[in-house]
């Protein structure tokens, strides 16, 4: 019985898609299980992240498209970025932690379940032949059906976020960079993109980058800016901290 190579790779990557979603999940209920949110605050949290990660995702292009975006239409067209949907997704959970008065830093909780849920994501795209990047004469090229071997920058963002999970996971055990994880693998990210986009066949806009290059270094110095600000908040209260009495022995 003949099979369809297209069908294949549409079951695969709605497998692998439905995958990346459940590893976030799965990883994300054991690092937030410590920071003592009820049941009600963590699905608040989670859907701010959901949501924010959503609208982020999808914000770049249903601004670019006017009639669509009056028509409602864009927002169902094909046609999500990653950069902005990390982005969205921070200050989702941002904005729900504010709207719910939450005062725990989460950002810890989500670093290694979003790294890892996107990795397993990219080998979706690479599979489903999308988000491939420039031709190139490199042997390990990959022909996605328009028959030039091109870079296979899924697999290259596959090997970062999966390379990032288990630092994030190593600095996370080690307490190192606490409170600060989210962001380091934010600007990690951003940084890295920003390199690999000179081997993606993306538009380019001024100065000689595309939109995505252009984003990270307006988003690099926000996260770095939070970054020291939030260094110098844990700071501050590790002083106050250290300068209450010791319990009375009983």
């Amino acid at each position: 019985m003949m099979t369809d190579p297209i069908a294949n790779s549409m079951w695969a990557y709605a497998m692998l898609m439905a995958a990346s979603v459940l590893t976030g999940i799965v990883l994300a209920r054991r690092t937030q299980q410590p920071l003592g949110l009820t049941g009600l605050e963590r699905l608040g949290v989670g859907l701010g992240a959901f949501c924010g990660a959503m609208i982020g995702a999808k914000l770049p292009f249903v601004l670019s498209d006017w009639e669509g975006l009056l028509s409602g239409r864009a927002w169902f067209d094909n046609g999500k970025t990653i950069v902005f949907g990390l982005v969205g997704g921070y200050f989702g959970v941002e904005l729900a932690k504010w709207t719910m008065q939450i005062r725990v830093k989460t950002g810890d909780s989500f670093a290694v379940p979003v790294a890892a849920a996107i990795a397993v994501g990219r080998l979706a795209c690479f599979v489903g032949g999308c988000c491939f990047g420039t031709e190139t004469t490199l042997p390990w090229g990959v022909d996605f059906g328009d028959g030039q071997p091109r870079h296979p920058t899924q697999l290259y963002e596959f090997m970062f976020h999966l390379a990032a999970a288990c630092g994030l996971a190593w600095l996370g055990r080690r307490r190192l960079h606490r409170g600060q994880l989210i962001k380091l693998y934010v600007i990690g990210y951003l940084s890295f993109r920003f390199v690999t986009e000179f081997i993606r066949p993306e538009p380019v806009l001024w100065f000689g980058l595309t939109g995505y290059q252009l984003a990270a270094l307006a988003l690099v110095p926000c996260f770095v800016a939070l970054w020291v600000k939030d260094r110098n908040a844990l700071d501050m209260n590790d002083v106050a901290q250290s300068a209450l009495p010791p319990p009375l022995a009983t």
